[in-house]
């Protein structure tokens, strides 16, 4: 048996691998963008609950530009969710200065809130 066949009318060349033909199939050239957290978070929520989003992304080779979009957006809706809760809470640089542990009380509780928003809206959309 050849080790490598090709078919002309689907122009696509197949390899032995024991006993079966199997297609050599690659994937198309992605993008090479950073991707945070947030985009690392989808991925693995579109892995596990969105199987067919997932697949589709990989093979047209639009993930890792997907992956991107979705971080930045999560990453500044993070901020700016972050500043506004900041100014309305009055967190401010004073209370900083004056007592410390209660400013890191209050923005922790402030940066935890946001992330379940952004969890919520984008992430585990």
């Amino acid at each position: 048996m050849e080790k490598r066949i090709f078919n002309e009318q689907t122009g696509i060349s197949y390899t032995l691998q024991g006993n079966y033909y199997l297609p050599d199939l690659t994937l198309p050239e992605q993008e090479d963008k950073h991707i945070g957290l947030w985009g690392h978070r989808h991925l693995c929520h579109i892995k596990r609950h969105k199987k067919v989003l997932y697949t589709n992304l990989l093979t047209s080779g639009k993930l890792n530009s997907y992956l991107a979009d979705i971080d930045e957006q999560a990453e500044n809706m993070f901020f700016r969710l972050v500043e506004q809760m900041v100014e309305r809470e009055g967190v401010t640089e004073k209370l900083k200065a004056d007592n410390q542990m209660e400013w890191v009380a209050r923005m922790n509780n402030i940066r935890s809130s946001v992330a379940e928003i952004v969890n919520h809206d984008i992430i585990y959309a």
